[in-house]
């Protein structure tokens, strides 16, 4: 308190000052009616610009409670929709390949299990043999390859990614048509792969498409990835390119696997090949 008292006592002049200013302020406001309209009119509009500061304010710290209450009424809502439920039926679509006179079944499905950052990265989707999946099928999406289909149960399937180290799929450059192969750089990034031994006179460049061949599991022309980097094989007879890949595995959340009518042909045929080498 004496403290105080001293502080009080020694600027005294200024708080004088302050007290006489204010009230003059006050009386001039009060007995003159422009000078009060305006006064009125500017603490409103500051007024109002704090309310709405405060109404941000609450309504941010209130987004936690706000976000937990939707959630609640989407999962409610989703457990009434039909796709909460099993359904046997499914849609299928063909494509009439006019160039190869071959005929393809496109089977969509839900991504229900994903990986993307082991050596080995697998997909499980809401698919299988009873909807007509089978082991070997291509797998792709919206954005080009996925991979093939490995094990199949009678609901669900499991997919090898192209993001695994024993991957390899006939591929070939979209404009000289130059075939190769492409698999994972297997280097843990999975936006990277490597389209090789393409022959040494296709004369690629940076930027162009690589797209599935006619000797793949898919029909020719599905998007791959674009090179992005070129490298030759020691000997200089084949080219080895780094491919950036199209498929963003990391957001996969609907793929199609496709049906080959001439696959299990054509698997029986090269089977009794190999027998007769």
């Amino acid at each position: 308190m004496r403290n105080l008292l001293v502080f009080i006592t020694k600027y005294n002049a200024f708080f004088l000052f302050l007290i006489f200013e204010i009230s003059s302020l006050v009386i001039y406001i009060k007995y003159n009616s422009f000078q009060k309209a305006t006064f009125i009119n500017s603490t409103g509009k500051v007024t109002g610009s704090l309310y709405a500061e405060m109404d941000v304010l609450s309504g941010y710290l209130s987004l936690r409670e706000v976000n937990d209450s939707l959630a609640r009424e989407n999962a409610r809502l989703r457990n009434q929709l039909k796709s909460s439920f099993y359904v046997d039926t499914l849609a299928k679509r063909k494509v009439d390949d006019t160039i190869y006179k071959q005929q393809y079944t496109y089977i969509e499905a839900k991504v229900i299990n994903n990986s993307v950052n082991r050596s080995n990265n697998y997909i499980t989707i809401n698919r299988g043999s009873k909807q007509g999946i089978g082991k070997g099928m291509g797998v792709i999406c919206s954005s080009g390859l996925v991979g093939k289909v490995v094990f199949v149960g009678e609901h669900l399937s499991v997919v090898q990614s192209l993001l695994h180290k024993d991957s390899r799929f006939s591929a070939m450059l979209a404009k000289n048509k130059e075939i190769g192969y492409i698999e994972w750089a297997d280097n843990l990034d999975p936006h990277k792969g490597f389209l090789k031994d393409v022959s040494n006179s296709a004369q690629p460049h940076i930027g162009e498409e690589v797209v599935t061949s006619q000797y793949s599991l898919f029909p020719a022309g599905i998007p791959i990835g674009k090179v992005s980097n070129l490298k030759t094989r020691a000997g200089g007879y084949s080219l080895n390119m780094e491919v950036r890949l199209d498929v963003d595995f990391s957001k996969l959340q609907y793929v199609d696997v496709i049906i080959n009518k001439f696959a299990p042909e054509q698997a029986t045929l090269e089977a009794q090949q190999k027998k007769d080498e």
